[in-house]
Order: structure tokens, then C-alpha cells, then sequence
């Protein structure tokens, strides 16, 4: 696989050092955007200067992440932040898929696209940020761990001292991104055999296998199946859903994933916020920062399984990515509360 060295594009660390002079309140990510390099490359450079790069099995580093106490999940992509208060308790690695199911932090993993750590300390808007910072071999990232008052200081310095990798060069090489593979032809895809497929679905986490079986993407799926199973609604669909949740405490799951990460809150909302193109859920231990923006198609889904039908909101960008999925609460062998499932089909079509 090639490997794109940042020295041979110019000094990265030269670059990053005046692109934060001249724009010091883009964030890395988006720097990293505008620069057209990535994340990792970026960090790497403070490398000795208030990063220090990781070696080690990242399965075998997660269990450990238990003795800091509690911490901040974040797990984010393009258009959607989601933040997550707890203890990376009751973890389990099976295979390349890991789980962590505290009552805070609730993660699924996918460890293939685990590749690059560093432990970082930064300057924030009001505190010296400290922690764990996770990419893929693209050097996008996948998950980070912030430190929280409470957390246990002596145990962080402890897993920088066991796991600092010898190399702590500025420099960081990455793989080239991948263009995503277009869409089969719409004529290509059974639709027939697809609607059928759905119909019968026993468990919403078939979803993916039944999507893969008809080789048919996502949103192109939720396209083309009839109305009962899938319709469009307005992009403001959103901001409703979060307002109704919050105002009639409707307990619901907010799913927001990374290559590598799958991070889901469930439980009430309280504090929901609009701050110019962002729409924000506000509380203690759950931040949301999504770009309303940027959601191009959202789609109520209808979900049969064993128990009852599953009723979703799913956000996708114009790329056909998906942003963010909404569900309300529940729990194995339980019906979906009827308050969601009503709010769900007063939304507005398109």
C-alpha cells in the first residue's frame, strides 16, 4: 500500500505553524481539510511539544483506559459530534469488533481501523485539554479520550510512560484516502427481493448483512423501498425530534460513528440549542454538535423485528454518509415507546 510521507510535500510542522498563526480558531480538522493533509499529520508535528505518539496492541491499551476513572468519549465525522461522560467499564474484544457498555460510555469498535495514538495536551477555549487521541492508517480519527476533573492523573502518566512508542519523529506517514465506490445502477438493484428481505428482518443489527446481500447503498436503499418501510422528511426533521424528546422526555438513543467508532447515548436529553448552523443537545454528561447544514436527506425508517417494529431518524449528507441516527430507547423484548413513534410520522415528507 503507498504511503504518503509529509515531508516530501514541504515542512508539515512549518506549514501547521503559520496556517495557526493566520487562523487561530479553525480547528485541526478542519485545518487539516483546508491543507489538504490529515489530522494525524498535523498532531505528529508537536510531537516533543505537548504530544507524544503511542505504540502498542490498541485492544490491550482500551482495557486499561478503566484506570483513568471518569472520562469524555468523543467520537465524531464530518457533520456530527458526540460526547459522552463515564468509565470505559465492562469492555470485550471479540476478534477485530470490541465493545465497551458502561452506563455513560457505550462504544462499539471496530479495531481494523485502529492505527495511529498519541497522547496530547493542548490549550482549550478555557483549560489545558488532556488525553488520548486515536486515528486510522489515513490519519482521520477514529476516537479520543479527554480527562475530566475527576479523573485519575497519576494513572494517565503511568500509560504514557508503558506505552510512548521510540519514535517520536514530527513527522507522521500516512495511506492515501480511498475514493468511496459509486452506487450499482438503480435498475441493478431487486428491489422486489429487497423489500421482501426487510419485511422479514428479525433484529435491527441485520441491517447492514441485508444491505450488503443486495449490494445496494444506504440512502440508495432508503431511496428506492416503498413508503411503508422508508420515506423522506425535511432536513429540519432533526432539530424537532431532539426538541419533542427533550420537552416530553422521551428517552431515545443518538448513534454518531467514525471509521472506527460506533458511540451511542440513551437516555433523556434536556438542553437543546441552535448556534448559527450547529443544533446542539446541551446537558451534564451528553454533548450533540450537528451540522444542520449539512444534512442533505433525512429518513424515517421502519424496522420490523421479533418484538416490534423498530421507527428510526437517519441524517445523510450529500455524499450519501451517514451523519447521525436517532432511535427512541429500548430494551430487548420491549415494544418502542408509541410518543416517539407518533412524532416520527408527524414529520413533514418531502
Amino acid at each position: 500500500m503507498t504511503i504518503t510521507a509529509p515531508a516530501s510535500r514541504g515542512d508539515c510542522k512549518q506549514l501547521w505553524s503559520t496556517f495557526r498563526r493566520a487562523n487561530p480558531k479553525v480547528r485541526i480538522r478542519d485545518a487539516a481539510e483546508q491543507l489538504g493533509m490529515s489530522e494525524a499529520e498535523l498532531l505528529a508535528t508537536a510531537c516533543g511539544e505537548g504530544a507524544i505518539r503511542l505504540q502498542t496492541e490498541w485492544p490491550q491499551f482500551i482495557l486499561r483506559l478503566e484506570s483513568l476513572g471518569p472520562v469524555m468519549a468523543l467520537t465524531r465525522n464530518a457533520h456530527a459530534v458526540h460526547e459522552k461522560h463515564g468509565v470505559f467499564r465492562d469492555v470485550h474484544f471479540h476478534g477485530q469488533m470490541g465493545l465497551v457498555l458502561d452506563e455513560g460510555i457505550d462504544l462499539r469498535l471496530f479495531m481494523n481501523h485502529w492505527h495511529l495514538g498519541f497522547a496530547v495536551e493542548q490549550e482549550g477555549r478555557q483549560t489545558t485539554l488532556r488525553g488520548f487521541q486515536f486515528f486510522d492508517r489515513h490519519g482521520l480519527a477514529v476516537h479520543k479520550v479527554y480527562l475530566t476533573a475527576e479523573s485519575d492523573q497519576t494513572a494517565y502518566q503511568q500509560l504514557i510512560d508503558e506505552f510512548a512508542s521510540d519514535d517520536q519523529s514530527p513527522v507522521q506517514c500516512v495511506c492515501p484516502t480511498i475514493p468511496s465506490v459509486p452506487d450499482k445502477a438503480d435498475a441493478a438493484i431487486d428491489v422486489a427481493g429487497l423489500e421482501a428481505a426487510w419485511n422479514a428482518l428479525k433484529d435491527t443489527h441485520d441491517f447492514h448483512r441485508l444491505l450488503a446481500q443486495f449490494h445496494v447503498g444506504r440512502v440508495q436503499a432508503l431511496r428506492l423501498v416503498n413508503d411503508a418501510l422508508a420515506h423522506r422528511v425535511a432536513p429540519s426533521s432533526l432539530s424537532e425530534m431532539l426538541h419533542i424528546a427533550a420537552r416530553d422526555q422521551i428517552a431515545i438513543m443518538v448513534f454518531v460513528a467514525s471509521p472506527g467508532v460506533i458511540q451511542i447515548h440513551s437516555g433523556l436529553i434536556h438542553t437543546v440549542k441552535s448556534t448559527g448552523p450547529w443544533i446542539n443537545v446541551l446537558d451534564d454528561d451528553f454533548n450533540l454538535h450537528v451540522r444542520e447544514d449539512r444534512v442533505d436527506s433525512a429518513w424515517v425508517v421502519h424496522k420490523p423485528t421479533r418484538d416490534s417494529p423498530v421507527l428510526s431518524l437517519e441524517l445523510c449528507d450529500s455524499e450519501g454518509e451517514t451523519i447521525a441516527l436517532l432511535f427512541a430507547r429500548r430494551k430487548q423484548g420491549q415494544a418502542t415507546v408509541a410518543a416517539w413513534n407518533a412524532a416520527l410520522a408527524a414529520l413533514t415528507r418531502v
